[in-house]
């Protein structure tokens, strides 16, 4: 492998860039996102990164990638024409899906728009049972009549979703052929070969939304192979996954549903390798971007993961209990509370009177009104900087200028229409985002029945050191960190993550009445699959690693739980303590646990990682190319009990192992972090700022 591995991280606001050497040595660049086309920002920054530090585009052996263009797609509605071919009498199966609101007493809310009109949901005579016979034979004649009216309609892409088709998808591998044939060029989403899992309502809504976003995110991989080839780049293009692993970019543009939380997961991947590396097993993970806040919790060194996400409704709060708002994607997926607070969340006035802050987003254009790209409403960001936490002058090492006087013409704009100073409105809309902000830290901790107390907070993203003070205090955490390049960390964490395929079948057998041989038949099976997916990306035998889990739940319950099956074959006594493993894992999520009911599996899932012949996380993070200006002061802002002080300025080269008092202002080129009165700040070996209440 060459020397070095390029990390690429899209955000709302920025595109987080860096390039990590074997030895550790870390460059960086942060540029504004292109939404019109992000491929063009990530051309314009990695050649300018290259230009800058001399590196050569030959040298670059890897190029890991974790982007928004997949979730995007879906709140904007801007995927493609989609035709959703199903079997007669469940057309309407996406209107009906569940029954659930993500809140319960609101009368106004509205479950959102199908993403297939129903003039474009066709239906054709099969069926084959639960038990898996053919109880109807797919009528071809039908299906070619579609296929007729699929191009008529001048669909983009088809999904395939028959019932029943988890237990056996001969129709729909029947049906896709012949779509195939008759409409080429279109590519076409089967069920069965995607999420072989029960539940129709499910299983349909996770085909269509990757048949919906498919050539999107086929256009932009191939859009940024062909970018970086241009300049010179090679490397094969990894994407992050939702679960944690990267994919090869063209086997994630075929199925789009696994990395529809590509940034969001390697956050959290880089934190639990960080957290590996120090000998700190648990902690609360908090990024803060331009757009959201994310956050979510790694105790005993792993991260928590839920069977399913839903994307396109309002900000996710990351809990199993709250469901309703978006579109059900059936993709292990990092558990992940979000909320519509970053530093281009705008500000605005409630109906009562009150000052609000998001969901809406000033994102990269036109951006906060101090980035001078045309924005006119007032955002956390424009608040910060007028509280002094923020360089005046410049961000990004200069790069980006400041417009001061038109941040403080849209406060005071905002505060005289409440009667309040530009100071106070300022600091309101700091703390406004901060109690958003609460909500996702609380759902991954007490909403969890874990003291969020017992835990570091290890906070990261451009504006994440800004805030976390003040939030580690309404937590109760008495310990920070904040890691190198944290403006960055998730680009960073992307080039900690191992290449890792899943495979996953549909296997609905409870314990008491089990085949144990076709179980164990089952799961080899699923693991050869696996083997043989992670030996065609070039991992050698010795290089590949297999694991292996099981969905189960209570017979006649509608949830499952995700469980690791630590050893194959199975034998009874690994049956019986996988129950009990099962009863305490359902005693911790629901708060019970009952002996009297069976166990049954409800999938089973080989997951094949491919590991690097290098350390994918170096001993210590080098910061190259990092200006380090002369410490200064300026005056900032911390509230009532404090009111204005004069904090000084420093990079963090500055500290060392001595704590430092705040009030204290970190500087640096991705991210600024603030150290409020009453914590102390130090340098750790790794480079981390270790931040403490006093």
């Amino acid at each position: 492998m060459s020397g070095y591995r390029l990390g690429v991280d899209i955000g709302g606001t920025f595109t987080d860039i860096v390039l990590l050497g074997a030895d550790g040595a870390l460059y960086n660049k942060k540029i504004l996102s292109t939404p019109d086309d992000y491929s063009r920002a990530i051309e314009d920054g990695v050649r300018d990164l290259l230009q800058t530090t001399g590196i050569a585009a030959a040298d670059i052996g890897e190029v890991a990638h974790g982007t928004t263009v997949a979730t995007n797609a879906i709140i904007e509605r801007k995927g493609v024409k989609v035709a959703l071919i199903t079997t007669a009498g469940f057309r309407d199966i996406l209107e009906i899906a569940r029954f659930r609101a993500p809140r319960l007493y609101d009368i106004s809310f509205r479950k959102p728009e199908p993403l297939v009109e129903r003039r474009l949901r066709f239906t054709v005579p099969e069926r084959i049972t639960a038990a898996g016979s053919v109880d109807l034979p797919l009528d071809e004649a039908a299906l070619t009549e579609v296929a007729e009216a699929c191009a008529a309609a001048d669909v983009n892409a088809i999904a395939v979703c028959f019932i029943n088709a988890y237990v056996d998808g001969r129709h729909e591998e029947a049906a896709a052929a012949i779509l195939r044939d008759k409409l080429p060029g279109i590519p076409v989403t089967v069920s069965s070969e995607l999420v072989p899992q029960i539940q129709e309502y499910e299983r349909t809504s996770t085909a269509v939304v990757n048949a919906y976003i498919r050539p999107v995110i086929e256009h932009y991989a191939d859009r940024l192979e062909t970018r970086l080839t241009e300049i010179g780049i090679t490397a094969p293009v990894n994407i992050m996954q939702s679960n944690g692993g990267v994919l090869p970019a063209k086997v994630a543009a075929r199925k789009p549903i696994f990395v529809i939380e590509s940034g969001p997961a390697a956050g959290v991947v880089g934190a639990q390798r960080l957290g590996e590396k120090l000998g700190i097993p648990d902690c609360i993970v908090f990024d803060m971007g331009g757009t959201t806040a994310k956050a979510s919790i790694i105790a005993g060194g792993t991260f928590a993961m839920a069977p399913e996400t839903e994307v396109g409704g309002d900000a996710a709060l990351g809990h199993r209990m709250t469901q309703g708002g978006g579109y059900v994607v059936q993709a292990p997926t990092i558990d992940i509370a979000e909320v519509g607070a970053g530093g281009g969340s705008i500000a605005w006035i409630d109906s009562g009177g009150g000052i609000q802050v998001g969901p809406r987003s000033a994102g990269a254009a036109p951006g906060p009104v101090c980035y001078g790209q045309g924005g006119t409403d007032a955002t956390v960001t424009d608040g910060n900087l007028l509280l002094g936490y923020l360089n005046p002058a410049a961000l990004v090492g200069g790069e980006l200028s400041l417009d001061r006087d038109g941040a403080q013409v849209a406060v005071s704009a905002l505060g005289e229409a409440i009667g309040q100073d530009t100071t106070d409105t300022a600091y309101g809309i700091h703390l406004i985002a901060n109690a958003r902000m609460m909500r996702a830290l609380s759902s991954v901790s007490s909403e969890r029945g874990l003291d969020p107390a017992q835990f570091p907070l290890l906070a990261f993203g451009g504006n994440g050191g800004v805030h976390v003070c003040n939030l580690a205090e309404a937590l109760g955490c008495q310990k920070v960190l904040v890691p190198p390049a944290a403006g960055l960390f998730s680009a960073l964490g992307l080039l900690f993550a191992d290449v890792e395929h899943q495979c996953i079948r549909a296997y609905y057998q409870p314990f008491d009445a089990l085949d144990l041989g076709a179980c164990n038949a089952a799961f080899t099976a699923l693991q050869r699959e696996a083997d043989s997916l992670v030996a065609s990306d070039g991992y050698a035998a010795e290089s590949r690693r297999l694991t292996f889990s099981a969905e189960l739940k209570y017979v006649g319950q509608n949830t499952a739980l995700p469980l690791p099956v630590p050893h194959l074959p199975l034998t009874t006594d690994d049956l019986a303590a996988l129950a009990e493993s099962f009863a305490v894992a359902h005693e911790d999520t629901f708060g019970y646990r009952s002996d009297e009911e069976s166990v049954q599996f409800v999938s089973l899932k080989a997951v094949g990682q491919g590991l690097s012949d290098t350390p994918r996380l170096p001993d210590s993070i080098t910061l190259l190319q990092q200006s380090h200006p002369a410490s200064t002061t300026r005056q900032a802002y911390y509230g009532p009990d404090h009111g204005w002080l004069e904090t000084p300025v420093i990079s963090r080269a500055t500290l060392n192992d001595i704590s430092q008092a705040g009030p204290l202002i970190v500087e640096e080129y991705d991210c600024t972090t603030v150290v409020r009165p009453g914590w102390n700040a130090r340098l750790d070996g790794w480079s981390n700022i270790v931040i403490k209440h006093c």
